[in-house]
């Protein structure tokens, strides 16, 4: 035999085959690109809100695709457009084979539904009713605790017009949590009733059933009807199940002591958290009995979280105390604390010492004690604070200037407040303008259009919001009208608060902005880009606080495209690098990322909102908005649990590690830079 012919038949073989692999690669390389094409272009069709038929054709037909990527994204879409009328396109991904479209159908339902809260907008009760259904026959049949949870959630936050209606979703979840297998059902639940409670509490406060729920899902040891008892193995799994509950609890105010007891107790800090801050209660009735008890143990927890809480219902002595704790947000809120305990010499002394210590005022990281004590000591002590407040006046720490305004503002000193109203920084001014507007009304009114001529969009609307109304329009209305004009010219989407401000003033006084000149037709163009989009699959961010540490982010590419795309590409443009965190809450959020440090200067353009299934738990990033689709690349970072948050502000990243440097971070730290690292 030709060895030739032995291996001319395998040779054609492999030939055929290769072939056939290359045609097959092909085919299968175009179809992932068309793939790739049709959900950039449903994206961007989101990106733009569908403002034109055939973005809205794209969205839809996206619904119904076959491939699971496209259908995905554009059932998303679909919702965060929050039209009530696409539910309709919406419902049928209920019943998809994949559980992950199923979920994300659940959770589109109940954006989409939001859209009847705009005050324009009736609720089409057929609609609203069909909505519901499906998602009740849907939990029934439902195999996938994950997406039972994400359709007992969106029952939960569904806006319900009637007393029956919020009953009735009561028993939908009563139902479930009688059936749950697994932490998972439990979390949907806790999660569902969490949103009930907080949004209908007027309309119908949790019956007794629910309350009784609600208290198993949180640990007490008492056995109330419906669902099981989470398993001793779940504390560290089953910690939002418990935090879930206890947040709906206390927002009704229906915690019992022998639960803040118990949730007192809990492995847990933000188990303990809740439980010390409802034992606390309001800020002028101090607690008594077991839940003063409870708030007295909260001053010694091991975590800070649960100090803060407890300080602010502290005994005076116990605050003043407390004015030495390691942790600085702890520190601070016990200064804050000591506003209201005039009567004791101890507390005035303690603050009187935190003035009058000037060793470090000046350092970045040292001037805030100071800061807080002297407001404190404007409540506490009016005279010895109107004595030491020349010394911060003069400050060359703005910041320590700023206080000094609302420190004035709370003395009266109207004399300070109008020097301060010069100063050189805009931030200052607005606090005291918004110090006069209280204590001199209409006759500093000279002084607010004097303003005018600032480049700060917060004191613009400051100085706006404290001439409405004014008794000399004639003085008032050129200043105004030249200012909208030019921020109407500079074109900036953030101004939008000061323009807002401004018309709202003119109409005050019977006066119209000026008429804008002819917008120019603009072609609207996405950030989105495929070439970032791949780029950015699975990116992280490293940012470096000065002075104080690093931490990672993972960035949720697939979640909140558009929102990545525009972060990474500011933060590789040195955009946030020697901005500052402006604002701290002590167990809400840090935020910063604004060239003014303010909440009202930040990148020009506005931002889409991403909302989407990803909860606001400790760590998670969001953007910063003041209403729908105005994130202007401001960040803000939740220190604790944040459900209040859901569905309302865009999560695109959560911190991988290093959030031990993020509770460290005080009110004007700075951002030393951001780094992508694809």
């Amino acid at each position: 035999m030709d060895r030739h012919e032995g291996t001319k038949a395998p040779r054609t073989i492999c030939t055929r085959e290769l072939r056939g692999f290359v045609v097959s690669w092909l085919v299968i390389a175009s179809a992932a690109a068309v793939s790739a094409q049709t959900r950039l272009a449903v994206l961007q069709a989101e990106d733009h809100r569908a403002k034109t038929s055939s973005e809205l054709t794209t969205i839809r037909a996206g619904a119904r695709s076959a491939d699971p990527q496209i259908r995905r994204v554009a059932v998303r879409a679909l919702g965060r457009l929050e039209r009530p009328s696409l539910i309709p396109d919406i419902l049928p991904s209920l019943r998809h084979p994949l559980p992950e479209i199923r979920a994300e159908a659940a959770n589109a339902v109940g954006q989409a539904a939001a859209g009847w809260k705009t005050p324009r907008s009736a609720v089409d009760e057929r609609a609203f009713a069909a909505a519901v259904s499906a998602l009740t026959a849907r939990l029934q049949i439902e195999s996938e605790p994950d997406v039972r949870s994400a359709i007992d959630e969106t029952i939960g936050r569904l806006p319900y017009a009637s007393e029956g209606a919020v009953e009735a979703a009561e028993r939908t979840l009563i139902d479930a949590a009688a059936r749950a297998e697994s932490v998972g059902d439990r979390l949907g639940v806790a999660k569902g009733f969490e949103a009930l409670v907080r949004l209908n509490l007027k309309t119908r406060p949790p019956g007794a059933t629910a309350v009784a729920l609600l208290t198993r899902l949180a640990g007490a040891a008492s056995s109330p009807p419906g669902g099981p008892a989470p398993r001793p193995t779940e504390a560290t799994s089953g910690a939002r199940v418990r935090r879930l509950a206890l947040e709906a609890l206390c927002t009704a105010h229906a915690a019992a002591d022998d639960l803040l007891e118990a949730a007192a107790r809990d492995p847990d800090a933000q188990v303990r958290r809740l439980a010390a801050r409802e034992a606390a209660g309001p800020p002028n009735a101090p607690p008594a009995g077991r839940r003063a008890a409870i708030v007295a143990a909260a001053l010694t927890d091991a975590s800070p979280q649960v100090r803060v809480e407890a300080i602010r219902a502290a005994e005076c002595g116990a605050a003043a105390a407390a004015t030495g704790d390691a942790d600085g947000h702890v520190m601070l809120a016990a200064y804050d604390r000591l506003a209201r305990c005039g009567e004791s010499a101890d507390a005035v002394a303690a603050l009187e010492h935190a003035v009058d210590d000037s060793a470090d005022i000046a350092a970045a990281r040292s001037w805030h004690r100071a800061a807080h004590a002297l407001v404190a000591l404007a409540s506490a002590a009016p005279e010895r604070a109107g004595s030491v407040l020349p010394r911060f006046t003069a400050s060359r720490t703005w910041q320590l200037r700023l206080y000094a305004a609302r420190a004035a503002a709370l003395l009266k000193n109207r004399a300070a407040l109008e020097a301060l109203a010069g100063d050189d920084d805009d931030n200052v001014r607005e606090t005291a303008v918004d110090g006069l507007r209280r204590v001199a009304a209409h006759d500093a009114d000279a002084i607010y259009v004097g303003q005018f001529d600032r480049p700060g969009n917060q004191i613009l609307r400051a100085a706006a919001a404290a001439l409405d109304g004014t008794p000399d329009p004639e003085a008032a209305a050129p200043a105004l009208k030249k200012t909208w004009s030019r921020l109407m010219e500079e074109g900036r989407d953030n101004s939008h608060d000061a323009r807002a401000a401004i018309e709202k003033t003119l109409a005050s006084i019977g006066e119209a902005a000026p008429r804008p000149p002819p917008a120019p037709q603009r072609t609207f163009r996405s950030d989105l880009d495929a070439d970032d989009l791949r780029r950015l699959a699975s990116p992280r961010a490293r940012v470096t606080i000065r002075g104080v540490g690093t931490f990672d982010l993972a960035l949720f590419t697939t979640e909140a495209p558009a929102t990545v795309l525009r972060f990474a590409k500011l933060a590789e443009s040195g955009y946030y690098n020697g901005l500052t965190f402006h604002r701290v809450v002590a167990n809400f959020v840090i935020q910063g990322g604004s060239p003014g440090a303010n909440e009202y200067v930040g990148d020009a353009a506005f931002m889409r909102d991403e909302v989407g299934l990803w909860p606001h738990v400790r760590g998670a990033v969001g953007i910063s908005t003041r209403g729908r689709d105005t994130g202007d690349a401001q960040i803000f970072i939740d220190l604790v649990d944040n459900p209040r948050l859901d569905h309302a502000y865009t999560v695109f990243a959560q911190v991988l590690n290093g959030i031990d440097v993020v509770d460290r971070i005080l009110e004007g730290d700075v951002i030393e830079r951001i780094e992508i690292l694809p």
